[in-house]
């Protein structure tokens, strides 16, 4: 039997299902043989007919660059298309296969598919917002910010980062050089030159895209000094920058999308909105 206290959450998981379609592994990246294709997985409210093209959200996970899966995130794409919202989550190589180099060439062809496909999704390819929680989060504000992954940046209308890491990782590796764990050696390599082009933070100029930036107030505290200097850094071109803070750990960061109710939607809505 189920518990009273559960059913009013399941009756919400259960409209949120039916509120939404998923596409799931749909190839973006055909690899060389021997190499593992990408995929993604797309999600669109149900009822499109005679509605306009919708805005889309294409979702990043995190995972220290090594761990996580897009099939973890369907309550998100779900939870987005109840708010008539388009989602892409898409997968990528991650360490030790790949570095982070590749990592963000792959999130930029997975962009580059949603321009070119999404309208078959219902979904407005010229309202295309990027959003990332930890790892995902710089790899997100890397294409966004560093030319040599966008061949048309102009596209990303705006920048979701929720507590993001690596924003700085120059700074960072100096002070905690790259080691196996978690593979971040093959991640970042031992090149500072490297930590540097990897490093959002030294690419920020008035190109920039819009930014929403959430931070928790009990995340690690390189997370926390990371987003400072970025944001100090986005000011300089973006006045308007006012990150938003919670009172979570890292991990709720991001598990509080899996409640529809949660604010963090309707803030979302107005930035696409504003932008």
């Amino acid at each position: 039997m189920i518990k009273n206290y559960l059913l009013p959450l399941l009756l919400t998981l259960i409209c949120s299902s039916c509120a939404s379609r998923k596409f799931e592994d749909v190839l973006y990246l055909e690899k060389v043989p021997n190499e593992e294709s990408l995929k993604l997985n797309v999600f669109q409210p149900r009822h499109t007919k005679d509605s306009k093209p919708m805005p889309v959200v294409i979702f990043v996970h995190g995972g220290y660059w090594a761990e996580g899966d897009k099939d973890i995130y369907g309550f998100l794409g779900r939870n987005f298309a109840k708010h008539d919202v388009v989602t892409v989550i898409p997968s990528y190589t991650l360490s030790p296969k790949a570095n982070y180099d590749t990592m963000a060439k792959e999130i930029a062809k997975a962009v580059e598919w949603t321009v070119n496909n999404i309208e078959e999704y219902h979904g407005n390819p010229e309202q295309i917002y990027l959003m990332g929680h930890s790892a995902g989060g710089h790899l997100i504000a890397l294409i966004s910010t560093n030319p040599r992954y966008l061949k048309t940046p102009e596209v990303i209308k705006g920048v979701i980062l929720n507590d993001a890491a690596g924003l700085d990782m120059y700074t960072y590796l100096q002070n905690h050089p790259p080691t196996a764990k978690y593979h971040y050696k093959t991640t970042w390599t031992t090149d500072p030159e490297q930590w540097k082009k990897a490093s959002p933070l030294y690419f920020v100029d008035e190109k920039a895209p819009p930014f929403l930036i959430y931070i928790g107030k009990k995340t690690y505290a390189s997370i926390k000094k990371q987003n400072a200097v970025f944001i100090d850094k986005l000011n300089e071109f973006q006045k308007e920058i006012q990150p938003i803070y919670l009172d979570k750990k890292h991990v709720p960061m991001m598990s509080q999308y899996f409640f529809p109710w949660t604010k963090r939607y309707d803030e979302i809505l107005s930035f696409i909105n504003t932008n």
